[in-house]
C-alpha cells in the first residue's frame, strides 16, 4: 500500500460543550427499490427480535434483578463474555477490557449531541480481572449512542495514555456515529468525537449457501465501493454506495467473474489528512486508516440505517453469492487512524495503548505500515480482537474471505521482529469458524519484510504474487532476458510455491490493483504523473515496469493505440492461462484510465472513479475479457491438475518456438506452454496450446504433433480485433500442418480440436 503524508492533530479529543435537546424520533429505514437480477431472490422474514439476546436473564430459576441505581438507571453486573454492546430482553449489557486502567465510565448520548446525558461509572464489582460489563436495565437503542472514559496513569514514556477526559470508541462497535455523509467534518471543522450505536442484527440469510470456490477457480475483481459507481456515466441510481454496487451484479456476472474483492469497508475517517490542491478538494480516499473494526462504512449507505447499520451492504453480499460472485474484504490490521504521537487519541490508546500498538522501549510508535503505528498484532489480547473481528465479518456478513494489507507485519512480535511461527497467523489459519475462508496476504510490508513465496501458510494462505506481477509486465513488454522467468509464472511459480505442497492454490497472480497504474496506464505513460497528489510526484511507485508505446499519454496516433490494445489483450491472456487465482482491477476489463496517477489514493474524482463511456469505446476490449474468463471456466487444465490425458501427453509442456523446448536465453522472446489432461465432462482430452511473442518482428513457431486424429484450432490472435466467433485459423500464417508464424506482440491461443 503506497501511502500519504501523516497529518498532525492532537493527542486528544475535546468535549464539545452545548445544550441538550430532545432526541429525534429514530428513522425506519427505507426499503430499498428492487433491482432486476437474473435471482431476484430476496431475503425475508426478517425479525427486528432476531437481535435480542435470548437468554433468559435468571439465576437458579429467579428473574435476575437490578442490583444498584447508577445515574438514575437501574444496573447490575453485565455479560462479560459478551464483548461490545448488546440488547437482552431487559436492557442493553456493556462490556470493555483494558489491562491498564484503573477506572471505566460508561457514557450515555442523545442522538448526535456531543455532551452525555449520563455518567455511569463501573463499581468495583463490576470488573472481573481486566473486563467491565454493566447491564443498564429500561434502555431503548433508539434513543441514545455511546462511548466510554478510562483513567489511569498518563506515563507516555512507558507507552500509557490514559486520560479521564478522553472520549473513547467502543473497539467492538458494530456501527459509528458521526461520519454518515461522505466527506463532512463536524460544525466549525472540529475533529470527529465517535460514539457508536447499538444494532439489531435482525437481517435473515435464510439458507444462503456460499459457492465455496476452490482458491485456484477465483477469478477476482478488485474494486472501490465508492469509486465503482459514483460517476454519472455509471448509469445507477445510488452512485458512491453499497447499493450503487448491487445494482451493477448484472454486469458483472455478465463479465463472468466470480469474486469480488472489496477496497476496505470498515468505518474509516476520508477526513484524515483532507486537504486543497490546485482547487480540488482531496481526501483520505482510499480507506487504509480504520476507525472501527467491527463497523461498516456508513458513507457508503445509499439508505439512513440507524440501528440497523450494515444491512445494505448485507444485501449486497446476499445477492452477489445469489448470483455465484464470492465477496472478499480487504482488511487493514497493520495500523489504525490513530496515528503516530502526533495523531489523535480516540479508541486503542485510550484503552491499552502500549498492548494495541508496537512501542519502542521509550514510547515511540514503530512504524514498519508507513502510516504513523503498527498494531501489535502477536499480543494474546490483540490476536483475539483480530480473530473475533474476522468472525463477526464471516458469521454476520457471510464474508467468503479476506486480503490482508500489509499481511507481514502480523508476522512481528511486539519489538518488530519477524516470528518462525507467528501466532496470529496460525490462529487464523487454525480457527474453525474461518475454515472455509480464503486468507490472502499481502505478503510484505513498509518496514522491508518481502515473503513473497515465504509466508507462513499451514496450507492456508495464499499470497499476492508480487514477483508475477513485476516478471509478466516485464516480459509482456518485450524486456530481454525474462522469458524464462515468465513461463515459470505462468505455470504457477513453482520455484515458489511446490506443486506437491502448496499446490495452485498459494499464488494469486495479478498485474494491477489499486496500487499503481491501470492496465491501460501501464502501456501509455513511461513515468507516474502524480502531480496533482500536492507531493510534486515524489509520492507512488517509480518502478512500474510500465511502457507507452510511443507516446505519453492519451494520443491520436492509430500505431500506437492499436499497439497499446493488443498489449492490453495480451495482459489479460497471459494473465487467465496462468495457474493460480487470478486478479485484476475493476475497469481494466475496458481500458479505465487515471491518468498516469499510480497512486490515486486521495483522489476523489474522475481519477479514481470509473468512467463507464470508456466501456462503449473499448467494447472490444471488454469482449475479449469476457471471452477469456468464460475460457478459463471451460478448460479446467489452465487452472488446475486433473486427471491424465489419454492421449499420454505431459500434464504441462513447454515449446518455446519448437517441441518441448524449455530452454530460454537473453534473446529469446516467444514461449509456448501446452496443458494437457481431462475436460470437466471427463469424455475426452482438454488440451490447450498457450504462445506469445513480446518481440516487434513476427516469430515462427513449431506446434507438437496431435494424436488420436486431433489438429490444432486457433482460438485466439491478439493481433486481429476481437470478434465473438471469430475463426482466427483464416486468418494465421500456416507453414506445413504444426507450424504457424506468430505476429509481432502477439498471442496466439490454440485448442485441440
Amino acid at each position: 500500500m503506497i501511502q500519504w503524508k501523516e497529518h498532525k492533530s492532537r493527542y486528544y479529543i475535546p468535549r464539545v460543550k452545548g445544550t441538550k435537546p430532545e432526541p429525534p424520533a429514530p428513522l425506519a429505514p427505507p426499503k430499498p427499490e428492487a433491482v432486476s437480477l437474473d435471482e431476484p431472490e430476496e431475503p425475508l422474514n426478517r425479525s427486528a427480535e432476531s437481535s435480542v439476546i435470548e437468554r433468559p436473564d435468571n439465576v437458579l430459576g429467579s428473574r435476575l434483578q437490578p442490583l444498584d441505581v447508577i445515574s438514575g438507571y437501574r444496573v447490575r453486573p453485565g455479560y462479560f463474555r459478551m464483548d461490545g454492546a448488546y440488547q437482552t430482553v431487559s436492557g442493553v449489557s456493556f462490556t470493555i477490557s483494558s489491562h491498564g486502567a484503573s477506572s471505566c465510565t460508561l457514557l450515555l448520548f442523545r442522538p448526535e449531541e456531543a455532551e452525555p446525558f449520563a455518567e455511569l461509572p463501573f463499581p468495583d464489582s463490576y470488573r472481573i480481572g481486566d473486563t467491565y460489563s454493566m447491564l443498564v436495565y429500561g434502555l431503548k437503542i433508539e434513543e441514545f449512542e455511546y462511548a466510554y472514559r478510562m483513567d489511569g496513569p498518563y506515563e507516555p514514556e512507558k507507552g500509557l495514555l490514559f486520560n479521564k477526559e478522553n472520549i473513547l470508541l467502543d473497539p467492538y462497535a458494530k456501527a459509528v456515529t458521526g461520519q454518515r455523509c461522505w466527506g463532512e467534518k463536524p460544525e466549525g471543522g472540529k475533529d470527529f468525537v465517535y460514539k457508536a450505536r447499538v444494532v439489531r442484527n435482525d437481517f435473515d440469510w435464510g439458507n444462503l449457501k456460499s459457492p465455496n470456490y476452490a482458491m485456484e477457480d477465483l477469478v477476482i475483481y478488485e474494486t472501490h465501493v465508492r469509486g465503482y459507481t459514483k460517476d454519472a456515466s455509471s448509469g445507477v441510481k445510488a452512485k458512491g454506495t453499497f447499493e450503487g454496487l448491487r445494482e451493477k451484479i448484472p454486469y458483472l456476472k455478465d463479465l463472468g467473474i466470480n469474486a469480488i474483492e472489496l477496497m476496505p469497508i470498515f468505518e474509516f475517517d476520508e477526513m484524515e489528512s483532507a486537504r486543497v490542491v490546485d482547487g480540488v478538494q482531496l481526501y483520505n480516499y482510499w480507506g487504509y486508516n480504520t476507525v472501527c473494526f467491527f463497523a461498516p462504512n456508513t458513507g457508503y449507505n445509499y439508505f439512513t440505517e440507524h440501528h440497523h447499520e450494515g444491512n445494505e451492504l448485507k444485501r449486497l453480499i446476499y445477492d452477489l453469492k445469489k448470483n455465484g460472485i464470492e465477496v472478499i474484504l480487504d482488511v487493514v490490521f497493520n495500523h489504525t487512524a490513530e496515528g503516530n504521537e502526533m495523531g489523535p487519541s480516540f479508541s486503542f490508546k485510550g484503552i491499552d495503548n502500549n498492548v494495541y500498538y508496537m512501542l519502542t522501549p521509550d514510547g515511540y510508535y514503530y512504524n514498519f505500515s508507513g502510516c504513523g503505528n503498527v498494531l501489535n498484532c502477536n499480543h494474546p489480547a490483540v490476536r483475539r480482537f483480530i480473530i473475533e473481528c474476522l468472525r463477526h465479518w464471516v458469521i454476520d456478513y457471510r464474508v467468503d474471505g479476506f486480503r490482508f494489507d500489509l499481511a507481514s507485519i502480523l508476522g512481528r512480535d511486539q519489538n518488530g521482529v519477524p516470528m518462525a511461527n507467528p501466532p496470529t497467523l496460525e490462529g487464523l489459519a487454525a480457527d474453525f469458524v474461518l475454515g472455509k475462508s480464503k486468507l490472502i496476504a499481502e505478503a510484505w510490508d513498509a518496514g522491508g519484510m518481502y515473503q513473497v513465496g515465504s509466508f507462513p501458510s499451514w496450507n492456508r494462505w495464499a499470497e499476492w504474487n508480487g514477483r508475477y506481477r513485476d516478471d509478466m509486465r516485464r516480459f509482456l513488454k518485450g524486456d530481454e532476458g525474462m522469458a524464462g522467468i515468465a513461463v515459470t509464472r505462468i505455470i504457477g511459480s513453482p520455484d515458489l510455491y511446490s506443486p506437491d505442497g502448496r499446490g495452485h492454490s498459494a499464488s494469486v497472480n495479478f498485474l494491477t490493483c489499486h496500487d499503481g497504474f491501470t492496465l491501460y496506464d501501464l502501456y501509455s505513460y513511461n513515468w507516474k504523473h502524480n502531480e496533482k497528489n500536492g507531493w510534486d510526484n515524489t509520492d507512488g511507485d517509480n518502478n512500474g515496469n510500465s511502457w507507452n508505446c510511443g507516446a505519453e499519454g492519451e494520443t491520436d496516433d492509430e500505431a500506437v493505440n492499436g499497439l497499446r490494445r493488443r498489449l492490453v489483450k495480451n495482459a489479460f491472456a497471459a494473465l487467465l492461462c496462468s495457474r493460480g487465482a487470478a486478479m485484476f482491477f475493476a475497469g481494466d476489463e475496458f481500458c479505465n484510465t487515471q491518468f498516469g496517477n499510480n497512486n490515486a489514493y486521495c483522489q476523489d474524482n474522475l481519477i479514481s472513479w470509473l468512467d463507464w463511456n470508456r466501456l462503449e469505446q473499448f467494447q472490444e476490449i471488454h469482449d475479449f475479457v469476457r471471452f477469456m474468463i468464460a475460457f478459463r471456466k471451460k478448460h479446467p487444465v489452465l487452472r488446475k491438475k486433473t486427471k491424465p490425458a489419454a492421449c499420454q501427453l505431459p500434464e504441462i509442456s513447454i515449446h518455446n518456438g519448437y517441441p518441448y523446448n524449455d530452454r530460454a536465453d537473453y534473446n529469446t522472446h516467444m514461449i509456448g506452454v501446452m496443458y494437457a489432461g481431462r475436460n470437466l465432462t471427463d469424455t475426452g482430452d482438454d488440451i490447450v496450446f498457450y504462445s506469445m511473442n513480446s518481440y516487434w518482428e513476427p516469430l515462427t513457431m513449431q506446434l507438437p504433433v496431435l494424436t488420436n486424429g486431433m489438429e490444432w484450432k486457433i482460438v485466439v490472435n491478439t493481433y486481429y480485433e476481437y470478434r465473438d466467433g471469430e475463426d482466427y485459423s483464416q486468418k494465421a500464417e500456416i507453414f506445413g500442418p504444426n507450424t504457424i508464424r506468430i505476429p509481432p506482440r502477439s498471442t496466439i491461443i490454440l485448442l485441440a480440436v
